[in-house]
């Protein structure tokens, strides 16, 4: 049954209720029996040991698990006790990995709890004839409820009566300005809520006048209700940087295993001992698999959450960071996210004046008078608090006692000097509020209202010329109000609108806009030189929503801007094809958004979508990644995101992408320097296998090389501070891999370089001093200082002397502790237990040379263009 759209009577009939008695108590223990509590059902949620069992389902994790069984099989049949450190390292990684992912995903599927909070918790019921006050969560279809100003509304219901009713619904609706409600408003059947105005909603508050209403809906059956199933039914997808991993987990654990597999029967072919040919196979399959970069990729988007937080953005999930950083599409709700959510005085107009007057602190006396008279007119008021304000009422009304506060008129002063003697309150069938005023000796009756409704009970006044300034000023998407007076010898003891909103003098008007953030503008514009496209949607007006939109340059030319309605009547096939050309989206629903959400999705872009009310809150799930504001947002659009702005600015959406970028190409760097690396350890003891049929590093020393000259510089790495050209690039494609633009082949020749190097080491080593040892020493040292080079290298895809080499102090002191960690085990007695020796100094010096050649060969390959730079 569509309550909206028929007669009260049917409504009352087919919820078996009376107005006047509401039903008896009978009748609701059958209805709670039926429809259950006036509460929204809570998802089951994840225990802490299932968190925890979900982090190893990662296939990189599984590989890491089996390589540490395998190593401490090896271990116990060979009886080496002292290795034992190696699988309970990869332990160790692969627990504290898991643990740092429960920790951050702890807080996660908060939005259901968030929407129960805004439940009302009590409600005035008629039951059995007679009003009681229950608790919310006993209401039942056909309960009669009463409400007025200042309550929470606790279920969905009809308006059976109405007394000026307004309902601030911007959560469920986008709407700035609280609805006007009204019992005998017909209301079309397709109407979307913002416009249904004989109904108010579960979650919602009364902002002014009372009613009484019939629940027409309880629990999940709301409005509200629909919103949760919503938020249910939308599941966290992973982000690119999830996908990207899992992939490369695939492939290494098939290069390792292929790789093992062919050293393993190249050892047996050559009738090598197969124990010690296993252990050289596992020793190259733990070089093969980057053990730390689960770790180490966690520890560098942490980093970026802590930069991030500084930056007034708090980050829910991990993954997030590098998802906002690829984000192509920036889906934006206007009220208090591009907006002010705030009404503002922004122009005014006397009658008899030249033109219309922008409204400042320093207005002249004919606007100042103007703005004296409509304070008096107005029930809301703007309360001091130190210097932040608090907006009480009407927010049209505020924005008028405002604006003549700032004019050295505070209204608790114009009330003393010209008390209210009189007043006929507001309501949406006069669409006027009039109140009289004692003004120096004379009752001066003030009326405020529509200038439609005004125009025709003025009979003094340029009234053509009002309207010709009322239609400009609606065009600027402003909300018009007329304020017109007159004098009245006496004040009738039940004053009527025939009594005094006629014969009118018009005054002037005022005009208002919930105004633009400061910042959005250039934000928007930084965006688009980025190359992101940002979208408006919201529940408001179409027109308001297009000056607000051109005024930001988010809706430029070529552009459109359509409504809810027109959205509803395109199918997907034909919403994806007009997409990409639709830049602002008015009076839509929650169901709308996630379906521009989705359209912008099968078109392979990265969606951002940013909100604050409880309408966001199931497109912020369902986008890669949602960002909710901090200050006005609701603990609904908070839970449901993936980020917060604490400080509500649309611009730290800009500094999110810039950093998201940049921790996406940290990413990078950290992945091409562990695999470039890694890499170059497994050719080293492949070919050295192959061509002499011996191992140049021990697995000892392999292990020390990864954990030493890795994990450090690699986590130094990821610090790295954002490129400057950061935003001058276009976004990466949704479907662009780790190792685009040529980082794979970056690193694969990388790997060979680092390889040949290792083995020039080995044979020069060997041959001087006579002995293996002597060339897995020089192999060690060569391998081990090359890579902390390479560090540096891959610090920045333009010359290392653009940036600064030394300008990364993190790195600067990984590279030193890394570079003493190995000089440890060379140069002290700790070099007999991993197997080294001491060199001729000449083989240093050599090595020495070799250890540079990376940097040499990066420096002029950046030069050449060779390493490939974003655009």
């Amino acid at each position: 049954m569509a309550f909206h759209n028929d007669p009260v009577k049917e409504v009352l009939d087919s919820l078996s209720t009376n107005a006047q008695s509401g039903l008896t108590s009978e009748e609701v223990r059958s209805r709670q029996e039926k429809y259950g509590p006036n509460k929204l059902r809570e998802k089951k949620k994840k225990t802490t040991m299932q968190r925890f069992m979900d982090q190893f389902k990662d296939v990189m994790i599984l590989i890491l698990i089996a390589a540490a069984i395998v190593s401490f099989v090896v271990i116990c049949v060979e009886k080496n006790w002292g290795e034992l450190f190696e699988p309970a390292l990869i332990i160790l990684i692969v627990i504290l990995n898991a643990i740092m992912g429960v920790y951050q995903e702890g807080k996660a599927e908060k939005a259901l709890d968030a929407l129960k909070n805004l439940s009302a918790p009590h409600a005035r019921v008629i039951r059995d004839g007679e009003e009681k006050i229950i608790e919310a969560a006993d209401l039942v279809p056909g309960d009669i409820i009463r409400l007025e100003a200042g309550d929470f509304i606790p279920a969905d219901a009809r308006l059976l009566h109405s007394v000026s009713l307004k309902s601030e619904e911007s959560a469920l609706t986008g709407e700035s300005v609280p609805s006007e409600k009204e019992a005998t408003a017909e209301v079309d059947l397709k109407a979307p809520l913002g416009d249904r105005h004989n109904m108010v909603f579960s979650g919602c508050s009364v902002t002014y006048g009372t009613a009484t209403a019939v629940v027409t809906g309880t629990g999940m059956d709301t409005e509200m209700g629909k919103i949760a199933n919503l938020l249910d039914g939308e599941e966290d997808g992973q982000t690119p940087l999830q996908h990207k991993l899992a992939q490369l987990g695939k492939y290494l654990g098939i290069v390792a295993l292929g790789a093992c597999a062919i050293i393993f029967a190249v050892g047996l072919i050559n009738n090598l001992d197969p124990l010690h040919m296993f252990m050289t196979a596992v020793s190259l399959a733990v070089s093969a698999i980057p053990k730390g970069l689960p770790a180490i990729v966690t520890i560098v988007l942490s980093i970026g959450v802590q930069r991030m937080v500084k930056k007034n953005a708090l980050i829910r999930r991990l993954p997030a960071v590098e998802t906002l950083g690829g984000a192509s599409v920036i889906c934006s709700d206007k009220t208090g996210t591009l907006t002010q959510n705030r009404m503002t005085l922004t122009k005014a107009y006397v009658d008899g004046a030249a033109d219309v007057e922008a409204i400042n602190n320093a207005n002249s006396d004919a606007i100042k008078n103007l703005l004296m008279y409509g304070t008096l007119c107005c029930d809301g008021s703007v309360v001091f608090h130190g210097t932040e304000e608090q907006h009480i009422g009407d927010p049209t009304e505020t924005a008028i006692v405002l604006a003549a506060h700032k004019n050295g008129m505070p209204k608790e002063d114009l009330n003393k000097k010209f008390p209210r003697l009189a007043e006929i309150p507001f309501d949406s069938d006069r669409k006027l509020m009039s109140t009289v005023n004692l003004i120096d000796g004379m009752n001066i009756v003030i009326v405020k209202g529509a200038f439609d409704v005004m125009m025709s009970r003025c009979i003094a006044g340029d009234l053509d010329k009002a309207k010709k300034y009322t239609e400009s000023m609606s065009e600027d998407a402003l909300r018009v109000l007329a304020v017109a007076y007159k004098e009245i010898d006496t004040i009738p003891e039940n004053p009527t609108s025939e009594d005094l909103e006629t014969g009118l003098t018009f005054m002037g008007l005022v005009g208002m806009i919930d105004p633009p953030r400061p910042e959005a503008k250039d934000a928007v514009a930084i965006c688009r030189r980025a190359g992101i496209k940002p979208v408006m949607i919201t529940g408001d007006h179409v027109v308001t929503a297009s000056a607000i939109a051109k005024e930001l340059g988010i809706l430029e030319e070529g552009d459109r801007a359509i409504t809810g309605a027109e959205l509803d009547a395109m199918n997907d096939s034909e919403l994806d094809a007009q997409v990409e050309n639709i830049s602002v989206y008015a009076r839509v629903s929650p169901e709308n958004k996630i379906r521009i959400v989705k359209a912008w999705q099968r078109k392979g872009q990265v969606v951002s979508m940013t909100g604050d009310g409880v309408n966001d809150a199931p497109a912020l799930k369902a986008a890669d990644i949602g960002c909710a504001m901090g200050i006005t947002g609701t603990d609904v659009a908070k839970g449901a995101a993936d980020m917060t702005l604490t400080d509500d600015n649309f611009a730290t959406i800009v500094d999110a992408v810039r950093e998201g970028r940049g921790i996406y190409a940290n990413i990078r760097k950290v992945v091409g320097f562990l695999l470039g690396t890694n890499i170059g350890e497994v050719l080293t003891v492949f070919f050295a296998m192959i061509l002499w049929h011996k191992t140049p590093l021990l697995s000892m020393q392999l292990l020390w090389i990864n954990l030493v000259t890795d994990s450090l510089p690699a986590i130094a790495l990821g610090m790295e501070a954002v490129e400057s050209d950061v935003m001058d690039r276009k976004p990466k494609p949704k479907t662009e891999g780790i190792f685009a633009n040529g980082l794979g082949i970056q690193v694969v020749l990388q790997g060979c370089m680092f390889a040949a190097l290792t083995l020039v080491g080995f044979v020069l080593g060997e041959r001087y001093t006579g002995t293996v040892e002597g060339g897995q020493t020089m192999a060690f040292m060569v391998l081990a200082l090359t890579q902390i080079v390479q560090a540096f290298n891959m610090r920045t895809e333009h010359s290392l002397f653009h940036i600064g080499p030394f300008t990364n102090r993190t790195l600067n002191l990984a590279a030193l502790t890394s570079t003493l960690l190995v000089a440890l085990v060379l140069f002290t007695p700790l070099s007999t237990i991993f197997g080294l020796v001491i060199l001729p100094w000449k083989m240093y010096l050599i090595g020495l040379g070799l250890i540079f050649v990376p940097f040499v060969v990066m420096e002029i390959s950046k030069a050449l263009g060779l390493i490939k730079k974003r655009h």
